[in-house]
C-alpha cells in the first residue's frame, strides 16, 4: 500500500526520488521521507502529510548539501504500525548509519524488537520496519557485507515485506529483498533505479527486472546482483515496458476520478481491440499455459471460483449471473481475505479466477498461492498491470489495458474487468451449449458498449444537479436486483469511499427482511432499474419504499416508465443490451459519487485511511 523508490547514480537523485513518490503516492499519503548519501554523510527528512510537503521540506534543505545525494531511498506511507508520525514515517535509521524503507508487515516484530533491545538497540518509532533496520545493523556489527546481512536477517522476518536498504559507508550500492511485497528493478545507463512499482519509473527508464519471491538483490550503478531464496545467484528476465502514463496530467479535468471516469468509453475500446470481431473471440486471448491452451481449459471447466477483494469483488459477484445464466457454469465468488483462512472443497474441473487492478493484493495472491495446492485444474488471473505478480503466478491471465488509474476509487478498472469477464463468459459458454443467438447479442451489446458509455456520460450535468440534494445526508441505501444487485454493492462502496457517506446495498427484494426499518425522509434510496425481467418486482420494492415516506433517486431505462414526483427524481439511462447494462449503470452511480464528494467537501483522489494497491493483509 505504500510507495518505494530507491536509485543509484552519478547525479544527484533527490528529484528522481520526488518525482517516483509523487507517481506513487496514491498508494499511500499519511506522511513521506526521503534518506540521501553525499559521501559519507547520511541524511534523512521526513514528514507527516502528503509528498508535497516533504519535498518543500527538501527544498528547504538543499544547503545542506542533500541536493548533491548520488544513492538514496524514498517511501510515502499508509500507516499499518503506529499512527502518523513523523517518528514513524520511513525511512527509519539504525546506529546513523543504515536506513531502511519497507511495504508489508513483519509480523514477529514484537520479539524482535524485544531481542534488539535486549542487545542494546534504542528504539523511537511504534513501526514493524524499525526492527529491519536494527536487525541489519545487529547482523552487520561483527563487519561483514550488506548483502549477506540483509539476507540474514531477511530469513529471521515472518509475514510480507518488501525492503531497501542503504549504508552510507557503501554509498555506492542499494540492497533490496521481496517477500510478498512487489518490488522492481529499473535499469538505466551508469545508474539503476528500484521502486514498489514501475509506474514510478518511466521516466528514467523502461527495462525491468521484476524481483521473483524470496529474491534479495544488490544494486550499484553499473551491476545488478540477485539471489533466489535459496541463496543462489540467479538472473531474472529484462522486460520492456509500454506502459503508458503520467501521473501528472489530469487532462484538464478537476479530479483523476472524473478523468478516469471519462476514459472509460476510450480504454473499454482498448479491451475490446483484437479480442472480439462481429463474427466472435478471437483466438487465444487468454493465454496458454505449456501444457493446455486456454480454449482446451475452459472446454473441461465445470466449475469458476472467483476470488477478489473490494471493487474486483463485485466484479466477480456480476459474472457469477453471467457465467450461471448464459455459460451454463455454476460459480461462486468469495473475498480473497476469507478463502485464504478456510477448508474449502474443490469440485472436479474447477477453474480459479482471480481479479485485481494492480495484481499484487495479497489476499488475492496469497488465495490464488493456497489454491494452487488444492486441486484447482488452472488458474486464470483479470489484471490490469502486465508483470504484475498475479499475472506472473497464474496459468493464464488477461490484461484488461485499463492503463494507470490514479484515483484511489476504482472506476475503469471495474469496468474493464466487468468486460473481460463477459469476455470469458463467451470463451466458457462456447463449450457449454451456449446458443448461437446468445453470443451473437453479447458479441454485439460489446462492440457497442464504448458508444453507449459516451452516450451515458451525457448524464453528467442532471447527475451533478441531483447531488446538491445529498449535501445534507450523512446514510444512504441502494437498490438492485439480479446483477444489478453487485452494481449497487459497488455503488454505495464508490460513495462512502470518497463522499464518507454511510451507504449500504441490498438486494431489493431484501428490504422487507429489516432495512425497511431504516426508511425515513433523511434516508436517500438509490435505485437501479433497467428495463428487464425484474422490472416490475423493482417497482414493487419502490412502493414499499414510498409508502414508508421514503426519497428514492431512480437511475432507469426511459422504457421503464417511472416519472418524477414529490418522492422519487428520475434520470433516465439510455437503452442498452441486458448483458451490458451492470457496466452501463455503473456510470451514473460512479458521478453521483463523484458529484456528492464535492459537495461534501472532501479529498476526491486521496480519500482518508485508503490506499490504492492493498499489498498487506
Amino acid at each position: 500500500m505504500c510507495g518505494i523508490v530507491g536509485a543509484v547514480a552519478e547525479r544527484n537523485v533527490v528529484n528522481i526520488l520526488l518525482e517516483g513518490l509523487k507517481r506513487l503516492e496514491y498508494r499511500g499519503y499519511d506522511s513521506a521521507g526521503v534518506a540521501l548519501v553525499n559521501g559519507n554523510e547520511l541524511s534523512i527528512i521526513r514528514r507527516t502529510g502528503k509528498v508535497s510537503a516533504l519535498a518543500e521540506a527538501v527544498e528547504q534543505s538543499k544547503s545542506t548539501g542533500l541536493d548533491k545525494g548520488t544513492t538514496g531511498i524514498a517511501h510515502t506511507r499508509w500507516a499499518t504500525h503506529g499512527g502518523v508520525t513523523e517518528a514513524n514515517a520511513h525511512p527509519h535509521a539504525s546506529q546513523d548509519r543504515f536506513a531502511v524503507v519497507h511495504n508489508g508487515i513483519i509480523e514477529n516484530h514484537k520479539p524482535l524488537r524485544a531481542a534488539l533491545t535486549e542487545k542494546g538497540f534504542n528504539f523511537v518509532s511504534d513501526t514493524d520496519t524499525e526492527v529491519i533496520a536494527h536487525s541489519i545493523a545487529s547482523y552487520m556489527q561483527d563487519g561483514g557485507d550488506l548483502f549477506n546481512a540483509v539476507q540474514q536477517a531477511a530469513a529471521s522476518f515472518e509475514g510480507a515485506y518488501g525492503t531497501v536498504v542503504l549504508d552510507k559507508t557503501t554509498p555506492d550500492k542499494l540492497v533490496v529483498a521481496r517477500s510478498g511485497s512487489p518490488l522492481v528493478i529499473g535499469l538505466g545507463i551508469g545508474e539503476n533505479f528500484l521502486a514498489s512499482d514501475q509506474m514510478a519509473l518511466l521516466p528514467v527508464t523502461r527495462r525491468f527486472i521484476f524481483l521473483e519471491e524470496g529474491d534479495v538483490a544488490q544494486i550499484t550503478r553499473t551491476s545488478v546482483e540477485i539471489v533466489d531464496a535459496n541463496g543462489e545467484k540467479v538472473e531474472r528476465e529484462i522486460i520492456e515496458s509500454n506502459v503508458e502514463h503520467d501521473a501528472g496530467d489530469k487532462g484538464g479535468y478537476r479530479h483523476y476520478m472524473l478523468k478516469e471516469i471519462y476514459e472509460q468509453p476510450h480504454v473499454l475500446r482498448n479491451a475490446l481491440k483484437g479480442r472480439i470481431t462481429s463474427d466472435g473471440l478471437v483466438d487465444g486471448i487468454f493465454g496458454a499455459n505449456n501444457a493446455k491452451s486456454a480454449d482446451e481449459i475452459f472446454s473441461q471447466t465445470q466449475y469458476v471460483k472467483i476470488i477478489a477483494c473490494g471493487t474486483s469483488y463485485h466484479a466477480g459477484v456480476t459474472a457469477k449471473y453471467w457465467l450461471e445464466q448464459y455459460a451454463g457454469v455454476q460459480c461462486d465468488v468469495e473475498i480473497a481475505s476469507e478463502f485464504r483462512y478456510r477448508k474449502s472443497f474443490v469440485p472436479k474441473n474447477s477453474l480459479l479466477v482471480t481479479i485485481s487492478q494492480s495484481g499484487e493484493t495479497a489476499d488475492t495472491l496469497a488465495a490464488l498461492k493456497l489454491a494452487k495446492e488444492s486441486g484447482y485444474m488452472s488458474s486464470l488471473s483479470i489484471c490490469n498491470v502486465d508483470g504484475s505478480s498475479l499475472v506472473r503466478e497464474s496459468a493464464l491471465s488477461f490484461l484488461t489495458r485499463a492503463g494507470a488509474e490514479i484515483g484511489v476509487a476504482s472506476t475503469k478498472a471495474f469496468t474493464t474487468q466487468l468486460a473481460a469477464l463477459l469476455m470469458l463468459t463467451l470463451a466458457i459458454g462456447k463449450h457449454n451449449g451456449m446458443s448461437a443467438e446468445t453470443a451473437d447479442d453479447i458479441v454485439s451489446a460489446l462492440i457497442s458498449l464504448p458508444a453507449k458509455l459516451e452516450e451515458t456520460l451525457g448524464l453528467a450535468d442532471e447527475i451533478d444537479e441531483l447531488a446538491e440534494e445529498f449535501s445534507d445526508k450523512h446514510h444512504s441505501l441502494f437498490l438492485g436486483r439480479g446483477d444489478q444487485y453487485p452494481i449497487a454493492m459497488e455503488g454505495a462502496l464508490k460513495l462512502k469511499e470518497i463522499s464518507y457517506i454511510h451507504a449500504e446495498a441490498y438486494a431489493s427484494g431484501e428490504l422487507k427482511h429489516g432495512p425497511l426499518a431504516l426508511i425515513d425522509a433523511d434516508m436517500p434510496v438509490i435505485v437501479v432499474a433497467p428495463n428487464n425481467e425484474l422490472l416490475e418486482k423493482l417497482k414493487s420494492n419502490v412502493e414499499e419504499v414510498r409508502a414508508r415516506g421514503g426519497l428514492m433517486y431512480v437511475f432507469a431505462d426511459k422504457d421503464a416508465h417511472f416519472e418524477d414526483d414529490d418522492t422519487m427524481r428520475v434520470v433516465n439511462v439510455p437503452h442498452c443490451m441486458e448483458s451490458v447494462a451492470p457496466i452501463v449503470y455503473t456510470i451514473p452511480l460512479q458521478l453521483l459519487s463523484y458529484y456528492v464528494a464535492l459537495i461534501k467537501g472532501t479529498d476526491v483522489d486521496q480519500p482518508r485511511n485508503l490506499a490504492k494497491s492493498v499489498t498487506v493483509e
